[in-house]
């Protein structure tokens, strides 16, 4: 087995697995508090449906209600979560893709760190090469 390798297995080994609720408790939490929503949806627009139809004398319908309230969720989705998804997820593909504003503070970073290997005597062109050599 070659160093690496064995490195690599005791770096596995340090790392102990987190316990389910502290790995998972934003999930829950966001899980719950989504159903929670969701069934408070469900019932202010189920009172809404009763409401409207007894005033018109029309009899309730289980078919036309869940057919409404999945429009109306779909709704709600679309112009929710689909703008949050598309601001996280092209937030991130831009960044990805090197934008603008992404590369300026790679850049910034990139001056600061030569800065602090200036003030301290150390090439930090020698540093790169090193980097590099130790990618390829």
């Amino acid at each position: 087995m070659s160093s690496s390798a064995v490195h690599r297995d005791q770096h596995n080994n340090d790392v102990s697995k987190p316990s389910f609720r502290r790995a998972y408790s934003f999930a829950v939490v966001t899980a719950a508090l989504f159903l929670l929503s969701w069934t408070g949806q469900f019932v202010a627009q189920l009172l809404v449906v009763r409401n409207e139809n007894s005033q018109h004398e029309q009899p309730f319908a289980w078919g036309d209600f869940i057919a409404q309230f999945l429009a109306s969720t779909f709704e709600n989705w679309q112009s929710e979560f689909l703008q949050l998804i598309w601001q996280a997820a092209g937030l991130a593909l831009f960044l990805f893709w090197g934008s603008s504003q992404s590369k300026e503070s790679d850049e910034r970073l990139e001056a600061k760190v030569d800065a602090l290997l200036r003030e301290r005597g150390i090439d930090a062109r020698e540093i790169s090469a090193t980097v590099n050599r130790s990618l390829s």
